[in-house]
């Protein structure tokens, strides 16, 4: 995961260091509002799919048990780095990473390094220690709406976070000011 982190985090450099669309707007800005918000509909959506009896974990887990009955140690190793690389490069923390590199430019490099490291570390330990115990009280459905939830919370902060970048930027306080100055003199 830490490779896989290192490699949307350059992504997400070299997509904040495209210039500005006309007008000046930031393109990475925008590609990580477009990211966060489709995810999250994608999210809920699937989760309003989804069968409430926890059928997909099951198939999940027995996939699971069959795949390491038979491997050493070294094989349950590689095995291990190949599929969760494979699973995760170009999925949502992946691109999450990339956007969330893009807009912090490379002052936010490091940060979103070492918060995607963090959680994907928090996250494996989770899984792998309590995963079977929380499965048996929350089901996955409510964590995929969970997911769904907070990727359309991160839109929505990425598109204030925007706005607000793009007033700065252009001086458009000043607008808002004079016309709301007009507003109350005109009363």
């Amino acid at each position: 995961l830490a490779v896989m982190t290192v490699i949307a985090v350059a992504i997400g450099q070299i997509f904040h260091s495209v210039p500005d669309l006309a007008g000046g707007l930031p393109l990475d800005d925008i590609a990580s509002v477009l990211a966060f918000g489709y995810f999250g509909v994608k999210l809920l959506s699937d989760a309003s799919e989804m069968p409430d009896d926890g059928t997909i974990l099951a198939e999940e887990r027995e996939e699971a048990e069959e795949a390491v009955k038979d491997s050493g140690i070294t094989t349950l190793v590689f095995q291990a780095f190949a599929l969760v690389f494979a699973a995760e490069i170009g999925d949502r923390s992946f691109i999450s990473a990339a956007a969330l590199s893009a807009q912090g430019g490379p002052d936010g490099a490091a940060a979103v390094f070492l918060g995607g490291i963090s959680a994907h570390g928090i996250a494996t330990l989770i899984a792998v220690v309590l995963g079977d115990l929380i499965s048996s009280y929350i089901s996955e459905k409510t964590i995929t709406y969970v997911g769904g939830a907070l990727f359309l919370l991160f839109a929505a902060t990425s598109t204030a976070h925007l706005f607000d970048g793009w007033v700065a930027d252009y001086g458009l306080e000043d607008v808002d000011k004079m016309w709301r100055d007009d507003m109350l003199v005109g009363r």
